[in-house]
């Protein structure tokens, strides 16, 4: 049985200023749950609230979804995720309280497999052991970094140095034209051994505005193409994103900000991406993740999950169709939720490849001076555990 639940927010500074196309990063948010059952074994979860909404998020936990899980059967993974979802319905079902189910959901699967004493991977009968091809994802536009083409040639001979052959940049917050020079600055680095991904984050207003952007990125990227592009358009313009699909010769993908399985069947239905972006810490957990996977191998759609590498690493050596895992490098300050986490539980990366830990569950180990540090005054170190 599930006998307490514990959420805290917190929130963690970026070093430097830096922008995406639609938003300033100052600091990003994160939700931690602790699960523990009557046995006394202890589950993490957690999910990204982004640049504000953490305490949202650990609220949510507390008084929605904590007093239908307590005292439930902790074995009963579906059930639970039923309740959670049920409970919600009244509130409105996504957004941060999607979030919040993510989170816990994720502890209960951290608490399944540590009480099998297994990794999550080969839990959901993955190998547990192969390397994992990752991507070095970034491209931010950060002003202390210089002229922005040198900026991303810097960055990606970096990765390049750590083994990566292939990367992912923004664009759409510069003219079109700048972003073309940042393209095409990317793509000499590359020298025709790796792939180079774009991505939006909702920079254009309309499908004709994303194409327009997207010919002149891909005259950039001359015979070398691009690998995507990424999220042109509101992740509500689903009609959109099909137009773009139909229209464009490089692949469209999207489904980051998309939760549940129903939001993923109508963007399969309406053929609105060749490439599907879940996210565990948004689209309800391990518990949707792994039905959202399965539909897409259904309809031989591929996955390139979106963010928290750590657990995405597990779900991909598990579930045939992912062709590649989102890595940001926490030295980057940009991604920087394994400041939370003890370094010897850190993810390892070799050749551009994830190498997963013979560690149990979701395999982190959070650092509580990093966790006390970071919590927001109003987490649950107020509130306490919920029991």
């Amino acid at each position: 049985m599930v006998e307490e639940i514990t959420a805290r927010a917190v929130a963690i500074p970026l070093r430097r200023s830096t922008r995406m196309s639609t938003r300033m990063l100052d600091e990003r948010h994160f939700l931690l749950v602790e699960v523990r059952d009557t046995d006394g074994a202890r589950g993490i979860g957690y999910s990204y609230a982004g640049t504000i909404g953490g305490r949202l998020l650990a609220a949510a936990v507390r008084e929605v979804l904590a007093p239908v899980v307590l005292m439930g059967d902790a074995e009963d993974l579906p059930g639970l995720w039923r309740r959670m979802y049920q409970e919600s319905l009244l509130i409105g079902r996504r957004g941060a309280l999607l979030r919040a189910i993510s989170a816990v959901d994720i502890a209960l699967w951290d608490l399944r497999a540590k009480r099998c004493e297994l990794p999550l991977a080969r839990l959901l009968g993955g190998s547990g052991s192969r390397p994992l091809p990752a991507y070095a994802s970034g491209g931010y536009y950060r002003p202390s970094d210089g002229h922005p083409a040198d900026a991303i040639r810097a960055e990606i001979t970096s990765a390049r140095e750590r083994g990566f052959r292939d990367h992912k940049i923004k664009v759409g917050g510069l003219t079109v034209a700048e972003d073309a020079e940042r393209v095409a600055a990317a793509i000499e680095v590359i020298g025709g051994n790796g792939r180079l991904a774009l991505d939006a984050n909702n920079a254009y207003g309309t499908p004709a505005e994303a194409l327009r952007a997207l010919r002149e990125f891909e005259r950039a990227a001359g015979d070398s193409g691009l690998w995507w592009f990424e999220e042109p358009l509101s992740v509500e313009d689903v009609a959109g994103h099909a137009e773009l699909v139909t229209a464009s010769e490089t692949p469209i993908a999207t489904g980051e900000i998309h939760q549940t399985r129903w939001d993923f069947a109508r963007l399969i239905h309406d053929r609105a991406a060749d490439i599907l972006q879940p996210d565990v810490g948004v689209v309800g957990g391990v518990s949707e993740y792994l039905r959202i996977a399965h539909t897409a191998e259904t309809f031989d759609l591929p996955l390139a999950p979106h963010w928290h590498a750590n657990l995405h690493a597990h779900l991909a050596d598990a579930v045939p169709g992912t062709s590649t895992i989102e890595y940001f490098e926490l030295a980057d300050d940009v991604y920087n939720f394994e400041t939370l986490v003890t370094e010897r539980s850190r993810l390892q990366v070799r050749d551009g490849h994830i190498m997963l830990s013979e560690r149990p569950g979701i395999g982190i180990e959070l650092d509580e001076d990093a966790v006390t540090r970071y919590t927001l005054p109003d987490g649950s170190e107020r509130e306490g555990a919920l029991r």
